[in-house]
Protein backbone atom coordinates (compact mmCIF):
# COMPACT_ATOMS: atom_id res chain seq x y z
CA UNK A 1 0.00 0.00 0.00
CA UNK A 2 2.54 2.72 1.13
CA UNK A 3 4.57 1.59 -2.53
CA UNK A 4 1.49 2.78 -4.42
CA UNK A 5 0.96 5.23 -2.58
CA UNK A 6 4.81 6.62 -3.30
CA UNK A 7 4.37 5.79 -6.76
CA UNK A 8 0.77 7.94 -7.31
CA UNK A 9 2.54 10.98 -5.93
CA UNK A 10 5.72 10.65 -7.62
CA UNK A 11 3.33 10.06 -11.09
CA UNK A 12 1.57 13.59 -9.11
CA UNK A 13 4.85 15.21 -8.71
CA UNK A 14 6.47 14.39 -12.51
CA UNK A 15 2.91 15.16 -14.20
CA UNK A 16 3.59 18.79 -12.53
CA UNK A 17 6.97 19.50 -13.75
CA UNK A 18 5.74 18.20 -17.21
CA UNK A 19 2.96 20.88 -17.04
CA UNK A 20 5.20 23.69 -16.12
CA UNK A 21 7.77 22.44 -18.20
CA UNK A 22 4.83 23.00 -21.32
CA UNK A 23 3.93 25.94 -19.84
CA UNK A 24 7.12 27.99 -20.00
CA UNK A 25 7.75 26.44 -23.59
CA UNK A 26 4.30 28.21 -24.62
CA UNK A 27 4.18 31.45 -22.54
CA UNK A 28 4.08 33.47 -25.90
CA UNK A 29 0.82 31.23 -26.95
CA UNK A 30 -0.57 32.15 -22.96
CA UNK A 31 0.43 35.98 -23.57
CA UNK A 32 -1.93 36.05 -26.06
CA UNK A 33 -4.68 34.54 -24.54
CA UNK A 34 -4.30 36.87 -21.27
CA UNK A 35 -6.35 39.25 -22.53
CA UNK A 36 -9.58 37.50 -23.10
CA UNK A 37 -8.80 35.12 -19.75
CA UNK A 38 -8.77 38.15 -17.61
CA UNK A 39 -11.82 39.70 -18.99
CA UNK A 40 -13.28 36.11 -18.88
CA UNK A 41 -12.34 35.72 -15.14
CA UNK A 42 -13.75 39.49 -14.22
CA UNK A 43 -16.64 39.29 -15.69
CA UNK A 44 -17.56 35.82 -15.66
CA UNK A 45 -15.90 33.83 -13.24
CA UNK A 46 -16.13 36.40 -10.61
CA UNK A 47 -19.53 37.19 -10.16
CA UNK A 48 -20.34 33.34 -10.72
CA UNK A 49 -18.25 33.37 -6.81
CA UNK A 50 -19.56 36.16 -6.05
CA UNK A 51 -23.21 35.35 -6.10
CA UNK A 52 -22.50 31.73 -4.73
CA UNK A 53 -20.83 33.50 -1.20
CA UNK A 54 -24.14 36.06 -1.24
CA UNK A 55 -26.29 33.30 -1.73
CA UNK A 56 -25.17 32.32 1.97
CA UNK A 57 -25.72 35.97 3.30
CA UNK A 58 -28.63 38.02 4.26
CA UNK A 59 -28.03 41.27 1.41
CA UNK A 60 -30.35 44.27 0.75
CA UNK A 61 -27.81 46.39 -0.99
CA UNK A 62 -28.33 48.96 1.66
CA UNK A 63 -26.71 46.61 4.84
CA UNK A 64 -23.56 44.71 4.88
CA UNK A 65 -23.78 41.48 3.69
CA UNK A 66 -24.83 39.35 6.73
CA UNK A 67 -23.83 35.48 6.93
CA UNK A 68 -26.98 33.35 7.36
CA UNK A 69 -25.47 30.03 6.13
CA UNK A 70 -28.03 27.79 4.29
CA UNK A 71 -31.36 29.81 5.62
CA UNK A 72 -31.77 31.48 1.78
CA UNK A 73 -31.92 27.79 0.61
CA UNK A 74 -33.97 25.97 2.93
CA UNK A 75 -36.86 29.17 2.40
CA UNK A 76 -36.40 28.75 -0.81
CA UNK A 77 -37.39 24.79 -1.00
CA UNK A 78 -39.28 24.48 1.99
CA UNK A 79 -41.03 27.66 2.41
CA UNK A 80 -41.70 29.48 -0.73
CA UNK A 81 -44.09 27.78 -2.82
CA UNK A 82 -44.34 30.63 -5.36
CA UNK A 83 -40.69 29.34 -6.52
CA UNK A 84 -41.91 25.72 -6.90
CA UNK A 85 -44.45 26.79 -9.06
CA UNK A 86 -41.77 28.68 -10.81
CA UNK A 87 -39.18 25.37 -10.55
CA UNK A 88 -42.94 23.61 -12.60
CA UNK A 89 -43.38 25.91 -15.16
CA UNK A 90 -39.39 26.19 -15.98
CA UNK A 91 -39.02 22.76 -16.32
CA UNK A 92 -42.48 22.59 -18.92
CA UNK A 93 -40.99 25.47 -20.99
CA UNK A 94 -37.32 23.46 -21.21
CA UNK A 95 -38.32 19.67 -21.60
CA UNK A 96 -40.99 21.13 -24.26
CA UNK A 97 -39.54 24.39 -26.52
CA UNK A 98 -35.59 22.92 -25.61
CA UNK A 99 -35.87 19.36 -27.51
CA UNK A 100 -38.43 20.87 -29.85
CA UNK A 101 -37.01 23.97 -31.16
CA UNK A 102 -33.33 22.20 -30.82
CA UNK A 103 -34.69 19.76 -33.29
CA UNK A 104 -36.75 22.44 -35.42
CA UNK A 105 -33.49 24.08 -35.76
CA UNK A 106 -31.77 21.75 -37.12
CA UNK A 107 -34.43 20.47 -39.38
CA UNK A 108 -34.60 23.90 -41.18
CA UNK A 109 -30.96 24.25 -41.39
CA UNK A 110 -31.00 20.60 -43.18
CA UNK A 111 -33.88 21.85 -45.49
CA UNK A 112 -32.45 25.13 -46.59
CA UNK A 113 -28.73 23.87 -46.78
CA UNK A 114 -30.16 22.07 -49.79
CA UNK A 115 -31.69 25.38 -51.32
CA UNK A 116 -29.43 27.11 -54.47
CA UNK A 117 -27.23 29.24 -52.35
CA UNK A 118 -29.26 32.63 -53.04
CA UNK A 119 -32.47 31.22 -52.37
CA UNK A 120 -30.65 29.64 -48.92
CA UNK A 121 -29.25 33.34 -48.10
CA UNK A 122 -32.80 34.60 -47.93
CA UNK A 123 -34.34 31.73 -46.20
CA UNK A 124 -31.59 31.49 -43.29
CA UNK A 125 -32.32 35.94 -42.75
CA UNK A 126 -36.05 34.90 -42.72
CA UNK A 127 -35.57 32.21 -39.89
CA UNK A 128 -33.25 34.20 -37.43
CA UNK A 129 -34.68 37.40 -37.97
CA UNK A 130 -37.86 36.84 -35.12
CA UNK A 131 -34.27 36.38 -32.67
CA UNK A 132 -32.71 39.36 -33.23
CA UNK A 133 -35.77 41.30 -33.81
CA UNK A 134 -35.95 42.79 -30.24
CA UNK A 135 -39.25 42.62 -28.67
CA UNK A 136 -41.22 41.50 -31.59
CA UNK A 137 -43.28 38.74 -29.55
CA UNK A 138 -44.82 41.75 -28.13
CA UNK A 139 -47.02 41.41 -31.38
CA UNK A 140 -48.32 37.88 -30.04
CA UNK A 141 -50.35 39.91 -27.18
CA UNK A 142 -52.67 41.81 -30.28
CA UNK A 143 -53.00 38.25 -31.79
CA UNK A 144 -54.24 36.54 -28.45
CA UNK A 145 -56.41 40.39 -27.05
CA UNK A 146 -58.78 39.15 -24.59
CA UNK A 147 -61.78 40.83 -26.26
CA UNK A 148 -63.23 40.54 -29.93
CA UNK A 149 -60.62 42.42 -31.82
CA UNK A 150 -58.07 40.51 -30.53
CA UNK A 151 -57.39 38.10 -33.80
CA UNK A 152 -57.38 34.52 -32.67
CA UNK A 153 -60.36 35.56 -31.20
CA UNK A 154 -62.06 36.84 -34.23
CA UNK A 155 -61.00 34.25 -36.02
CA UNK A 156 -62.55 31.64 -33.59
CA UNK A 157 -65.71 33.65 -33.56
CA UNK A 158 -66.19 33.66 -36.66
CA UNK A 159 -65.86 30.00 -37.50
CA UNK A 160 -67.97 29.44 -34.46
CA UNK A 161 -65.60 27.74 -33.00
CA UNK A 162 -66.63 29.71 -29.40
CA UNK A 163 -69.17 32.13 -28.40
CA UNK A 164 -67.63 34.93 -26.81
CA UNK A 165 -63.61 35.97 -26.72
CA UNK A 166 -61.25 33.80 -24.52
CA UNK A 167 -58.99 35.73 -22.00
CA UNK A 168 -55.85 34.04 -23.29
CA UNK A 169 -53.42 35.75 -21.83
CA UNK A 170 -55.27 36.15 -18.39
CA UNK A 171 -56.38 32.74 -17.62
CA UNK A 172 -53.79 30.06 -16.45
CA UNK A 173 -55.23 27.08 -18.74
CA UNK A 174 -53.87 29.30 -21.99
CA UNK A 175 -51.05 31.41 -20.67
CA UNK A 176 -48.27 28.82 -20.54
CA UNK A 177 -49.05 27.33 -23.99
CA UNK A 178 -49.19 30.57 -25.57
CA UNK A 179 -45.69 31.41 -24.26
CA UNK A 180 -44.32 28.11 -25.34
CA UNK A 181 -45.56 28.60 -28.70
CA UNK A 182 -44.09 32.01 -28.99
CA UNK A 183 -40.81 30.74 -27.48
CA UNK A 184 -40.79 27.66 -30.08
CA UNK A 185 -40.77 31.06 -33.06
CA UNK A 186 -38.09 32.48 -31.30
CA UNK A 187 -36.12 29.60 -31.38
CA UNK A 188 -34.36 29.82 -34.19
CA UNK A 189 -31.27 31.74 -33.49
CA UNK A 190 -27.23 31.03 -32.76
CA UNK A 191 -27.70 27.59 -33.03
CA UNK A 192 -29.73 27.66 -36.12
CA UNK A 193 -26.71 29.33 -37.71
CA UNK A 194 -24.22 27.21 -36.29
CA UNK A 195 -26.37 24.08 -37.88
CA UNK A 196 -26.61 26.51 -41.24
CA UNK A 197 -22.69 26.56 -41.35
CA UNK A 198 -21.73 23.51 -39.99
CA UNK A 199 -23.80 21.83 -42.79
CA UNK A 200 -21.99 23.87 -45.18
CA UNK A 201 -18.26 22.91 -43.82
CA UNK A 202 -19.17 19.07 -44.80
CA UNK A 203 -16.56 17.61 -47.57
CA UNK A 204 -19.36 16.50 -50.51
CA UNK A 205 -16.89 13.85 -50.95
CA UNK A 206 -17.77 11.78 -47.72
CA UNK A 207 -21.08 11.42 -49.10
CA UNK A 208 -20.01 10.24 -52.38
CA UNK A 209 -18.18 7.78 -50.47
CA UNK A 210 -20.70 6.73 -47.96
CA UNK A 211 -22.92 5.65 -51.14
CA UNK A 212 -20.47 3.60 -52.53
CA UNK A 213 -20.39 1.44 -48.98
CA UNK A 214 -24.18 1.36 -48.43
CA UNK A 215 -25.81 4.10 -47.47
CA UNK A 216 -28.96 3.88 -50.21
CA UNK A 217 -31.29 6.85 -48.53
CA UNK A 218 -31.19 10.11 -46.89
CA UNK A 219 -31.77 8.39 -43.50
CA UNK A 220 -28.65 6.83 -43.65
CA UNK A 221 -26.63 9.73 -45.14
CA UNK A 222 -28.05 11.64 -42.21
CA UNK A 223 -27.19 9.07 -39.02
CA UNK A 224 -24.02 8.04 -40.54
CA UNK A 225 -22.29 10.96 -42.57
CA UNK A 226 -23.92 14.30 -41.24
CA UNK A 227 -24.67 14.05 -37.73
CA UNK A 228 -20.99 12.52 -37.31
CA UNK A 229 -19.89 15.58 -38.34
CA UNK A 230 -21.60 18.13 -36.56
CA UNK A 231 -20.98 17.11 -33.31
CA UNK A 232 -19.42 20.63 -32.81
CA UNK A 233 -22.06 22.46 -33.90
CA UNK A 234 -24.21 19.70 -32.02
CA UNK A 235 -22.84 20.23 -28.61
CA UNK A 236 -22.98 24.34 -29.07
CA UNK A 237 -26.56 24.20 -30.31
CA UNK A 238 -27.80 22.05 -27.27
CA UNK A 239 -25.45 24.29 -24.90
CA UNK A 240 -27.58 27.24 -26.51
CA UNK A 241 -30.85 25.36 -25.90
CA UNK A 242 -30.59 24.66 -22.51
CA UNK A 243 -29.20 28.48 -21.86
CA UNK A 244 -32.98 29.75 -23.52
CA UNK A 245 -35.20 27.36 -22.56
CA UNK A 246 -33.92 27.91 -18.64
CA UNK A 247 -33.19 31.77 -18.97
CA UNK A 248 -37.16 32.69 -20.21
CA UNK A 249 -38.08 35.92 -18.15
CA UNK A 250 -38.84 38.28 -21.45
CA UNK A 251 -41.61 36.55 -22.87
CA UNK A 252 -43.55 35.93 -19.82
CA UNK A 253 -43.82 38.86 -18.56
CA UNK A 254 -44.31 40.79 -21.47
CA UNK A 255 -47.21 38.69 -22.42
CA UNK A 256 -48.76 37.27 -19.29
CA UNK A 257 -48.27 40.31 -16.90
CA UNK A 258 -45.76 41.35 -13.99
CA UNK A 259 -46.90 38.91 -11.66
CA UNK A 260 -49.31 36.93 -14.04
CA UNK A 261 -52.49 35.54 -12.98
CA UNK A 262 -51.46 32.64 -10.07
CA UNK A 263 -47.92 32.94 -10.89
CA UNK A 264 -48.93 30.32 -14.04
CA UNK A 265 -46.64 32.30 -16.32
CA UNK A 266 -43.75 32.41 -13.73
CA UNK A 267 -40.08 31.14 -13.79
CA UNK A 268 -37.21 30.84 -12.24
CA UNK A 269 -35.46 34.09 -13.69
CA UNK A 270 -38.72 35.80 -13.11
CA UNK A 271 -38.64 34.72 -9.44
CA UNK A 272 -35.09 36.09 -9.65
CA UNK A 273 -35.73 39.34 -11.28
CA UNK A 274 -38.69 39.72 -8.57
CA UNK A 275 -36.79 39.25 -5.83
CA UNK A 276 -33.18 41.09 -7.16
CA UNK A 277 -35.21 44.24 -8.86
CA UNK A 278 -38.06 44.34 -7.33
CA UNK A 279 -37.51 44.00 -3.64
CA UNK A 280 -33.45 44.23 -3.60
CA UNK A 281 -33.17 40.92 -1.65
CA UNK A 282 -30.02 40.29 -3.11
CA UNK A 283 -28.99 37.03 -0.93
CA UNK A 284 -32.14 35.64 -1.97
CA UNK A 285 -32.04 36.03 -5.41
CA UNK A 286 -28.67 35.02 -5.63
CA UNK A 287 -29.81 31.68 -4.03
CA UNK A 288 -32.00 31.32 -6.96
CA UNK A 289 -29.54 32.13 -9.16
CA UNK A 290 -27.24 29.39 -7.88
CA UNK A 291 -30.15 26.56 -7.89
CA UNK A 292 -30.61 27.83 -11.38
CA UNK A 293 -27.35 27.40 -12.57
CA UNK A 294 -26.74 23.95 -10.79
CA UNK A 295 -29.45 22.74 -12.90
CA UNK A 296 -28.08 24.11 -16.17
CA UNK A 297 -24.90 22.71 -15.39
CA UNK A 298 -26.45 19.14 -14.71
CA UNK A 299 -29.13 19.47 -17.83
CA UNK A 300 -26.07 20.47 -19.89
CA UNK A 301 -23.79 17.40 -19.03
CA UNK A 302 -26.91 14.86 -19.46
CA UNK A 303 -27.70 16.17 -22.58
CA UNK A 304 -23.74 16.64 -23.86
CA UNK A 305 -23.12 12.85 -22.90
CA UNK A 306 -26.04 11.45 -25.04
CA UNK A 307 -25.02 13.48 -27.90
CA UNK A 308 -21.70 12.04 -27.68
CA UNK A 309 -23.01 8.84 -28.68
CA UNK A 310 -24.58 10.06 -32.28
CA UNK A 311 -22.88 7.94 -34.87
CA UNK A 312 -20.57 5.72 -32.41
Amino acid sequence: MKEYIRKYFALRKHNARTAIKKAKQRKMCYLFLAPYAVLFVMFFVFPVVTSIYYSFTYYNILESPRFIGLQNYISLILEDDIFLTSIKNTFMIAIITGPLGYILSFLFAWLISELPRWVRSIAVIVFYAPSIAGNCYVIFSVFFRGDSYGYVNALLVNWGIIDTPKLWLIDPKYMLPICMLVILWLSLGVAFLSFVAGLQGIDKSQYEAGYMDGIRNRWQELWYITLPNMKPMLLFGAVMAITQSFSVCDVTMALCGYPSTDYAARTIVTHLYDYGFSRFEMGYACAIATILFLIMILCNKAIQSLLRRVGT
